[in-house]
């Protein structure tokens, strides 16, 4: 069984992309917005599920962290997505992200409002 070559000339002098490459890519995306939707998911049950906490507003900035994460996470998602599909039809190398380093940021923040509201209570 012969596989397509990895990257074969078009037209506009992009490359074709081997559909390996593109279905990974896909499932990169789709693995960042699973987080995007699991973090939604997080706020929205902190606000509705979790009873206010001692201090004023803690609930609220919780919830609204992770929310605010779950965008962030859902645009830089599509961003990189499409970023790499025209670097990869280019045959360049591939970009840096700065998703991860906003991810881990952020899940470090969420932690800490629910450390502190947990130690307030």
């Amino acid at each position: 069984m012969n596989l397509p070559s990895p990257a074969e000339e078009s037209d506009e002098g992009e490359e074709e992309v081997d559909y390996r490459f593109t279905l990974a890519n896909e499932r990169t995306f789709l693995a960042w917005m699973r987080t995007s939707l699991g973090l939604l998911a997080g706020g929205v049950a902190v606000q509705t599920l979790v009873q206010p906490f001692g201090m004023s507003g803690v609930r609220r900035a919780l919830a609204l962290s992770c929310i605010l994460l779950a965008v962030t996470i859902a645009v830089g998602a599509y961003g990189r997505w499409r970023r790499i599909g025209a670097v990869m039809r280019r045959g360049g190398p591939l970009p840096e992200t700065i998703m991860v380093p906003i991810l881990s940021a952020g899940i470090a923040l969420v932690s800490v409002l629910a450390c502190i509201a947990v130690l307030l209570r």
